[in-house]
């Protein structure tokens, strides 16, 4: 389906850069190419080729030197006659190229509507579409391969056919319901059932791991005053983030930054040092400490070790027996004097616990390792497709869900049209994740993240 209006829209960031692009995507594209641009030599507009050349306004007087291409549709992004004009990085330059196509034809774009456009005419689905902004907001080498797998349909690969082997099962029951006079040949449902279940479970079992990856997680340092929780910090993320000194109680305040940890982007929360105090602001740094280590989904629970474990560090601890926990035995440069038998032993959610040094290094890449592993699961990344999307989760578990009551009925020799419905909802479900059953309120809510542009 094309649309009979043309979008306009710069797609790319605003602000000051060698290059900025004006995307127009419609019917008018060429019409408008061929009403802004004066290209150094004379010719027709071919599709994928590169001009040269000027934007001139109204007047003929000179907006940009500039270089335009075009793509016919349907071998386009969004599949439609589609224009970008590369012209120099400044705002009015930009601004002005900008409202020239506006004046000749074209509207400025929503968020997501050249996205929404390439959707709704067939050049990508859904899960590719919002593999788009997987790949723009990447924020690791991780995230960004499996948003680049799913552009490149590995996921929607997997669905079609999963889709296809909950097909003929459904037409077969569903011949069964509606022409009962028939003589419809038995089939055996079972073996095909269970093996779209098997690729079915598949897929579910790395989608937790898959959500971690893609949406990162919080860990929040704590521990006393002076334990070395800024240092940390600041070693995990290599730059000089927080402020270290040898005076407790130099943060006063939590400070978060994101680190990528085995893969994982993690948001450190570098919290105030957990102690008695009469100092106002800092009673207020510690109650904040406690908030997000309520909130975190893991704790970094940091003691000095270069001294012997005090009964500070085991309140604190206490503190954080509501969640899981690595214990880390900070300034392993100065030797170990803390006996942490009476911490580690005691723990109920205890991941684990490792000497370090912030200072030269020691140990960081391993914690960086049991961070990441913890926030997965306690397990190795799958070798299997990863779901990265949590609406893609939750439609995959409805549908297994959906699949389990199909599989019982038939071993329980319930009625078939009862089965058809279980078959048709795990079908539907599947069909959300593409975007071959989504409602358009979902769709304004998927492409309204986008930016402009895109």
């Amino acid at each position: 389906m094309l649309y009979a209006d043309t979008i306009a829209a710069l797609a790319t960031p605003p602000g000051v850069g060698g290059v900025g692009i004006i995307r127009v995507s419609g019917p008018q594209s060429l019409a408008i190419a061929q009403a802004l641009i004066k290209p150094r030599r004379k010719g027709v507009w071919r599709s994928y080729q590169m001009r040269y050349g000027h934007v001139l306004d109204e007047h003929g007087q000179i907006v940009d030197e500039v270089l335009a291409v075009f793509f016919k549709g349907p071998r386009s992004f969004t599949g439609e006659d589609i224009l970008e004009i590369h012209c120099h990085g400044g705002p009015l330059p930009l601004r002005r190229t900008l409202t020239l196509a506006l004046a000749h034809g074209a509207r400025l774009a929503n968020p997501g509507e050249f996205s929404l456009r390439a959707f709704a005419n067939g050049r990508i689905d859904l899960v590719q579409a919002e593999a788009t902004l997987d790949v723009i907001e990447a924020q690791t080498n991780l995230g960004l391969s499996l948003a680049l797998d799913q552009l490149g349909g590995g996921l929607s690969r997997d669905l079609r056919t999963l889709r296809e082997q909950l097909m003929y099962p459904l037409a077969y029951v569903t011949a069964l319901t509606d022409f009962p006079e028939d003589d419809v040949p038995s089939e055996e449902l079972q073996q095909p059932l269970q093996q779209a279940q098997s690729l079915l479970s598949q897929l579910l079992a790395g989608a937790d791991q898959g959500v971690v990856v893609r949406e990162g997680a919080r860990a929040a340092l704590v521990g006393r005053p002076n334990a070395g929780k800024s240092s940390l910090m600041n070693a995990l993320l290599r730059t000089e983030r927080a402020i270290v000194t040898a005076i407790p109680g130099t943060t006063r305040d939590t400070l978060e930054e994101t680190a990528n940890l085995g893969g994982i982007p993690v948001v450190l929360i570098d919290t105030a040092g957990i102690t008695e105090t009469d100092d106002v602001v800092e009673r207020i740094g510690v109650e904040r400490s406690r908030a997000a280590l309520s909130k975190a989904d893991l704790v970094l629970l940091l003691i000095d070790g270069s001294q012997p474990l005090s009964p500070e560090d085991l309140a604190i601890a206490q503190l954080t027996h509501e969640r899981p926990t690595i214990v880390i035995a900070t300034k392993a440069d100065l030797g170990q004097h803390a006996d942490l038998t009476a911490l580690t032993q005691t723990h109920p959610k205890l991941r684990g616990s490792i000497a370090i040094s912030s200072q030269a290094g020691t140990g960081l890449d391993y914690l960086g390792t049991m961070v990441a592993e913890q926030l997965l699961g306690g397990l190795p990344l799958s070798d299997a497709r990863l779901v990265t999307n949590p609406r893609h989760r939750e439609a995959l578990r409805r549908a297994n869900a959906a699949l389990e009551q199909a599989i019982q009925g038939l071993r329980e020799g319930r009625p078939v049209d009862l089965i058809a419905i279980d078959l048709h909802e795990a079908i539907a479900s599947l069909g959300e994740i593409t975007g071959e059953t989504v409602e358009h309120d979902l769709l304004n809510m998927i492409f309204s993240r986008f930016c402009i542009g895109k």
